[in-house]
């Protein structure tokens, strides 16, 4: 089965904290990631980190990513940074502040690279200049269309006795624009990192990212402050499951949930066929893989689940079928695969 690595589109608009958000992501214990910063300008991104993930950062030069005339620039990033000797977990590409987020967005969903799959666009907002900056009234920015998970930072920098408006005015405008984006307040940057990609473990390979883990240990990022944490839920499949269930909860997944994981063997009508599922916000992919390859099941990962009604949806999703499933569901199934490719 070929591994696919997420890419994820880290956007802001000029001085959002898109790059204090990078390296708080760059910190986590164990993780294996990759980042393709944009050369508008100097590289901005906390160097130590970026080296102690991966060899070197890759850079795209000639002006913003909106800008370029075609993907062959992104494309040769990728392709050197899902090189397998890499073993990555993710890869995130940080866009200059004039970069457009439906533009790359679209650079990386059409991306020519085999290896990778999109992992989320997370669009990061200044919350005390947000209205002087990005939103000036009128219709709602254009720029969150494309966005699954919009972080509101700085909200710290808000007065406390406006705080509570002003986080649902700005929340308002950004549902007005996308109404399915998932949206997390935040100050200084913090990020709980299991809601935007998988670290392969909780701890660093001994003496393999050792800047990144030195780093962590001297970098001064408020580190004393606890950033929200997400919920999980996790339901095991007892066996093949019916197709229907199954595209049912990936199009519409319960409430919260931002990303949706897991191995699942389903009950085609005509046999049995494993598959890989990610979903992170609407989108989703879909790949094969050997039914044989170890226990199957779902995860759930989002901020304030309802985990009894979440728990209760995976497990409708997962229920056994040995019966001849229904022809639609098995149709639904195959379109949702044919759109991942």
């Amino acid at each position: 089965m070929r591994v696919r690595v997420p890419v994820i589109a880290l956007t802001g608009y000029l001085g959002a904290g898109k790059t204090t958000v990078l390296n708080h992501l760059l910190q986590t214990p164990g993780a294996r990631l990759g980042v393709v910063v944009n050369d508008f300008g100097a590289i901005n991104v906390d160097a130590s980190l970026v080296t102690g993930q991966i060899d070197e950062p890759a850079s795209i030069a000639g002006g913003c990513l909106c800008c370029l005339p075609d993907t062959d620039g992104l494309d040769e990033a990728l392709e050197k940074l899902t090189h397998p000797r890499l073993r990555l977990d993710a890869v995130i590409v940080e866009a200059s502040g004039v970069a457009d987020p439906p533009a790359l967005a679209r650079l990386i969903r059409f991306s020519a690279v085999d290896r990778v799959r999109p992992g989320g666009l997370l669009d990061v907002i200044d919350a005390a200049s947000y209205f002087e900056t990005v939103d000036r009234g009128g219709l709602p920015p254009a720029r969150f269309a494309s966005a699954s998970l919009v972080l509101i930072n700085k909200t710290d920098r808000v007065p406390p006795a406006h705080r509570a408006d002003a986080l649902a005015r700005i929340s308002s405008r950004v549902r007005e624009s996308n109404p399915r984006a998932h949206i997390v307040e935040t100050t200084h940057g913090r990020l709980d990192p299991a809601l935007v990609f998988d670290a392969a473990s909780p701890h660093d390979p001994v003496d393999e990212l050792p800047l990144a883990a030195l780093a962590r240990h001297d970098h001064d990022d408020h580190d004393d402050e606890p950033h929200p944490r997400v919920d999980a839920v996790t339901v095991p499949a007892a066996g093949p499951i019916d197709p229907g269930p199954l595209v049912d909860l990936i199009e519409d997944p319960p409430s919260n949930v931002y990303r949706l994981k897991g191995t699942v063997t389903v009950n085609t009508g005509r046999g049995v066929r494993g598959y890989v599922v990610n979903v992170v916000g609407r989108q989703f992919h879909l790949a094969t893989r050997p039914v044989t390859e170890g226990p199957d099941g779902l995860v759930a990962i989002g901020m304030r689940l309802d985990k009894p009604t979440v728990r209760t949806r995976l497990e409708a999703a997962l229920q056994l079928c040995l019966d001849r499933p229904a022809a639609d569901g098995v149709r639904r199934l195959a379109r949702l695969r044919r759109l991942s490719t």
